[in-house]
């Protein structure tokens, strides 16, 4: 009996400590990413006095303003554990296709806009519809999709830039509204709207249940094909989005551009806390792994580091985070 209350008391004891350790884990999951990122910044200031101007750090938010969209585009897909290496590419073929329609006394700035997003939405249809009803592996259908899009881009580019762009189209990439460039103001909108359907929609709640366990979802009566459809589809529109404002920012549609924005992007995601399992992750963390990847290729510019440094710095980073990412899924 005296053993029996020894170890209740015991337990009593342990308990509020376990919740504590628990409640600073969680605190530490929730502001790592703030915490790394205001770290990155501190070392960086220290080392350049030019990191901490206003102009710089507008320009850090612009320049990551790109990546940021398309990587929470690929978030939509990786929490249904799926995966999409096609993204660069995509931004290629829709900025040529917007380029196209884009020359000044032609057609009115919403066409071209339009056409990009589109474009993007289709490949992401097609994506979905191979996944889905052909039951093809994501890697493999994304892989074809990649050189798919690149093909057409050069195609429809016949190999050479689409310059003679109008006005208004140049300002959706190099304009600014108050003094924020329009890129960033466009993240903002797909950050608030994103965050809006993955946390207060059922089809968020949808994704992260497929991601979780896709036969139980089935089994749930979830029409998993559809919201797995649709995750690519929204993947595609915002690279659509991408590749208009990376044609309006260099004022021509590059068939050759956004060669490796797959692997920014993704590498985003991870670094957000995503899982690539599926099913774990949040667009908020998303837009952090995507500004310290650009705080910290933007430093290291400061520092006149070669870029060949830079490659390697930041495939070190996407190694430590899937290495993170599997011992929280263990």
């Amino acid at each position: 009996m005296e053993n029996l209350k020894v170890q209740m008391e015991e337990r009593n004891h342990a308990t509020p400590l376990k919740n504590n350790m628990k409640a600073k884990s969680n605190l530490l999951k929730t502001y790592g990413l703030v915490i790394a990122l205001l770290l990155v910044c501190a070392i960086f200031s220290v080392l350049s006095p030019v990191f901490l101007q206003p102009t710089n750090l507008m320009n850090i938010l612009n320049q990551v303003a790109i990546n940021a969209i398309l990587a929470i585009g690929v978030t939509f897909v990786i929490l249904i554990g799926g995966i999409d290496l096609g993204l660069g590419s995509y931004v290629a073929i829709t900025g040529c296709m917007a380029a196209l329609f884009a020359h000044p006394n032609t057609y009115p700035v919403m066409v071209p806009i339009l056409l990009a997003v589109l474009g993007g939405v289709l490949i992401g249809a097609i994506n979905g519809f191979f996944v889905t009803k052909a039951k093809l592996a994501p890697f493999i259908v994304t892989l074809g999709m990649m050189t798919i899009a690149r093909g057409g881009a050069l195609v429809i580019s016949e190999g050479r830039p689409i310059s003679n762009l109008s006005y208004s189209f140049n300002l959706i990439g190099g304009g600014a509204l108050f003094g924020i460039p329009i890129p960033v103001i466009l993240l903002a909108a797909v950050f608030v709207i994103s965050f809006f359907i993955l946390r207060k929609t059922k089809f968020g709640r949808y994704l992260y249940a497929i991601g979780g366990n896709e036969e139980a979802s089935r089994a749930s009566g979830i029409h998993v094909n559809k919201i797995i459809l649709s995750s690519y589809i929204i993947c595609g529109a915002l690279a659509g989005l991408a590749g208009l404002i990376q044609a309006s920012r260099i004022t021509t549609g590059q068939p050759n551009v956004g060669v490796g924005y797959e692997l920014d992007a993704i590498a985003a995601v991870v670094i957000g806390g995503t899982s690539l399992m599926g099913g774990v992750g949040t667009v908020t963390g998303t837009v952090l792994g995507a500004l310290i990847i650009g705080v910290i290729n933007n430093g290291l510019d400061l520092l006149n580091v070669s870029s060949y440094y830079q490659q390697i710095i930041k495939g070190m980073i996407i190694i430590g985070a899937l290495l993170i990412d599997r011992k929280k899924t263990k």
